[in-house]
């Protein structure tokens, strides 16, 4: 072996003979101790493994996972304690606890995450592996390892009538609704929890209801349709539009008859009706499914994922391949297949790809859609208006952080200004987009910011914030309280009046900035280059917004005089980030009246249905502008499809 330098070459070898045996000699110098102990010693002492309980935690979909992690060994976690979390109940909670159980039994962090709750799941793990490397663990031995599952090579056939897909609203309408009709009904949901998105709602809309006319509300019915069809752009189903707007209203008796009581609220006209309790929820329906389903031989399956549809020589979908949590295959024959998967608003790629659009998915992270994508590669026809959202709700940034510093109604206070029109609000470049006071209509406010990028920015003023920590909202002229929807204040519906000052105020949008979810700037140039924003656009668009508050008159947008609140003379300034939270996907399945999936040729595709939100495409152009159509028309087309799936299946 030759090395090469400057000087040409020079033989080595001698030299590497001779290091290699002074080696092996001081080796043996060392070598007069226990091997043993020497070998554990240098082990912990790379590590730095230490004995005990330590803390571990992680952001997840709701907040701050926070766990104690107790270890005896390295390689070995003993015992896990959920410290704090503010996971969804019934799926996060319970994604946490399998999470924890699975570590524990397989000594392993390689785990796959839970179905419908994968941020939670991951979340949890890296919690836990936080928590193990500041003991100093043993990461790659704690990862090297997989859990397997009991059931994977096995595969189970089953038969029914009808496979429901999805047990959220619509799924379990459907599966109640064809079982009563004698058909018999499997249904699969692969989270452990039955309800889906409704078990989240508010209120759903049944037009005309025995009870709203109680109440002497009636909604006229033909100037209804007309207006939704006209306002729609007329790129809508009228037959669609007509059957929910006329059966929508036999749904709230029929979902009272099933123990599933709904509230009637007058909401400035329209005919709402108030789910039940949100902790009874759930098992309201379950009890529907058991003694519809399950009383007439079928079955309810949960942590049951839908891999594909079967099909026949003809291209008839005759059944479903699924996949059971211990990784059974399950091949289910049926005659109809009722496709309720929730959408694909879960799908961040999907949805910026279909719709453009890149805010908060506000709905079930398990809608990825996956039912869209089955359901199209066994025929189905992608709808003209495919990509629609139901973007409903204004979100301010810095509220989640905020409130582990302040009391929950001092966190909400830059939502707050989200939802008044006496604010100027930007988009990402700093110019103006609205008149603000679309933010008194949530679905105009949502869209308006949605056509302009990820986010807006709501610019608060130094005289504007003093005005507030003086005399609340009253101290800006607020028109009335924010539009917020009312889960969003409960906790402190109390103080949420106009007249309440906004004490701490300067404090809490200081923290915002801090947090990194605002921007401030002593002057309107420093603001701008600190939000990101042009700053020759932003000084433009503030400027003419000043002189119209100046003057009263807004040329560019047209703003009423009684909301150009003053901006004051001087700084700082500061900028909310507000961000749009989608709801849900519209659409992806084109269908009928009877809930047949329709193919390219608008002809039903043999012994396919859709229900709730993939169907609901034929209500809307491009995207959702309801007041509580979602959840209505998720449990009557699921009331109506299941009763046309199992007359498909009986051949009746």
């Amino acid at each position: 072996m030759f090395i090469r330098n400057s000087k040409g070459f020079r033989p080595v070898l001698a030299l590497g003979l001779c290091l290699i045996l002074l080696i092996g000699l001081l080796a043996g110098c060392q070598g007069n101790g226990n091997d043993g102990n020497k070998e554990a010693g240098s082990n912990q002492q790379e590590t730095g493994f230490k004995a005990g309980t330590y803390t571990g935690e992680a952001e997840g979909k709701e907040g701050t996972i926070k766990v104690e992690v107790t270890m005896d060994q390295a390689d070995q976690i003993k015992d896990i304690q959920i410290v704090s979390q503010s996971e969804t109940a019934g799926l996060g909670d319970s994604a946490i606890e399998q999470i924890k159980e699975q570590i524990l039994t397989h000594q392993t962090l390689t785990i796959d995450a839970i179905s419908g709750a994968s941020e939670t799941s991951n979340a949890m793990l890296a919690a836990v592996e936080a928590a193990v490397k500041q003991a100093g663990g043993d990461l790659a031995a704690l990862k090297a390892g997989t859990v397997a599952k009991a059931g994977e090579g096995k595969v189970e056939q089953l038969e029914a009538d009808v496979v429901v897909v999805g047990a959220g609203a619509s799924g379990v309408s459907a599966a109640v609704s064809a079982a009563d009709k004698g058909a018999k009904v499997i249904i699969i949901e692969k989270t452990a929890v039955i309800g889906g998105a409704s078990n989240l709602s508010w209120a759903g809309k049944f037009y005309n209801s025995s009870v709203a006319l109680e109440n002497g509300v009636k909604v006229a019915v033909e100037t209804e349709i007309a207006d939704w069809i006209v306002n729609n752009h007329w790129r809508v189903d009228a037959a669609a539009i007509r059957q929910y707007v006329t059966k929508s209203g036999e749904t709230y008796d029929w979902l009272n008859e099933k123990g599933y009581n709904t509230t009637f609220i007058n909401f400035g006209g329209e005919q709402l009706h108030m789910l039940p309790a949100y902790e009874t929820r759930e098992t309201l329906l379950r009890a529907m499914l058991a003694e519809s389903v399950e009383q007439h031989g079928g079955q309810v399956l949960t942590e049951t994922t839908a891999k594909k549809l079967m099909t026949g020589t003809d291209g008839a979908v005759t059944g479903v391949v699924a996949e059971k949590k211990d990784g059974t295959t399950l091949e289910i024959s049926a005659k109809s297949v009722v496709m309720a998967t929730g959408g694909y608003a879960g799908n961040k790629e999907m949805v910026k790809e279909s719709f453009g659009f890149e805010g908060i998915n506000g709905g079930l992270g398990q809608n990825i859609g996956e039912g869209l994508q089955m359901s199209w590669e066994a025929g189905a026809k992608v709808p003209d208006n495919f990509g629609g959202q139901m973007l409903h709700q204004t979100l301010a940034r810095a509220t989640g952080n905020l409130k582990k510093e302040f009391t929950s109604y001092e966190a909400s206070y830059p939502l707050m200004t989200a939802y008044l029109p006496n604010f100027m609000n930007v988009g990402p470049s700093g110019a103006r987009f609205r008149d603000e006071a679309s933010t008194l209509e949530a679905v105009a406010a949502a869209n308006t910011s949605a056509f302009n990028g990820a986010y807006h920015l709501v610019i608060v003023s130094k005289s504007q914030l003093d005005a507030l920590a003086a005399k609340g909202m009253t101290g800006v002229n607020a028109p009335k309280l924010p539009g917020m929807p009312p889960e969003f204040y409960a906790d402190f519906a109390e103080q949420f009046t106009l007249e309440n000052p906004w004490t701490n105020a300067e404090q809490v949008f200081d923290a915002m900035v801090a947090n990194g979810d605002g921007f401030k700037g002593n002057t309107i140039e420093e603001l701008a280059t600190n939000a990101g924003m042009d700053v020759e656009v932003f000084k433009d668009a503030f400027n003419n917004y000043v002189e119209s508050t100046k003057s009263g008159v807004d040329s560019e947008f047209g703003k009423a005089k009684e909301y150009l609140e003053p901006m004051g003379d001087e700084g700082p300034y500061y900028a909310v980030v507000a961000e749009i939270n989608n709801l849900g996907s519209v659409g992806g399945l084109l269908v009928n009246t009877k809930f047949q999936v329709l193919n390219d040729s608008r002809v039903p595709v043999k012994g396919l249905y859709a229900v709730g939100l993939e169907s609901e495409g034929v209500l809307f152009n491009d995207t959702y502008v309801g007041n509580g159509v979602g959840l209505g028309y998720a449990f009557t087309s699921g009331r109506l499809g299941g009763e046309s799936a199992a007359a498909g299946a009986l051949n009746q």
